[in-house]
């Protein structure tokens, strides 16, 4: 029977396989574009998403985040290669932390917090999950971009409407 971090690891894996096709389509020329004021750019935002695989090695080696004593540093990419590099490094890590040997600490409290406010304060392996969703979370809104940018979609799970003659 397969375990969570089997099954954690194959749903990384899974899941990069679309985080890559979206990535290779942000263009270097729009890294500065964003939707809205309130919005991240676009070099942001995928740079967030690059990295987000490393928040399982964050979640599997520490007791939690906290926002006031870490400062977000995100890597200053140059351009798509450069992204789809960081990317690329940020998948290797987050999968090198999911081993057999990890599977008894999945049970401990990680906590996310900007000093004395707590976000949240769960198992590790919820907050793994959390970590899943996100990428799949911020790859949406990467799509809306590249859709506002007239950039074609790649399918997620099917066939876009890039894809298809819908």
């Amino acid at each position: 029977m397969k375990t969570l971090i089997d099954i954690y690891r194959e749903e990384l894996e899974q899941e990069a396989l679309t985080t890559r096709k979206m990535l290779e389509r942000v263009p270097t020329e729009h890294f500065g574009w964003k939707p809205h004021k309130k919005s991240m750019d676009i070099k942001m935002l995928a740079t967030h998403i690059a990295e987000l695989p490393t928040w399982v090695t964050m979640t599997l080696k520490t007791d939690g985040l906290d926002f006031a004593a870490n400062a977000y540093n995100p890597t200053d990419v140059k351009n798509t290669e450069e992204l789809m590099q960081h990317f690329e490094s940020s998948l290797k890590d987050g999968l090198s932390e999911l081993t057999p040997d990890k599977l008894e600490h999945l049970e401990e409290v990680w906590t996310l917090r900007n000093g004395e406010e707590i976000y949240s304060a769960s198992p590790k392996y919820a907050f793994i999950r959390t970590t899943l969703s996100q990428i799949v979370h911020h790859r949406a809104q990467l799509g809306v971009y590249l859709r506002l940018l007239n950039i074609p979609i790649p399918g997620s799970y099917g066939p876009s409407a890039d894809e298809t003659n819908f």
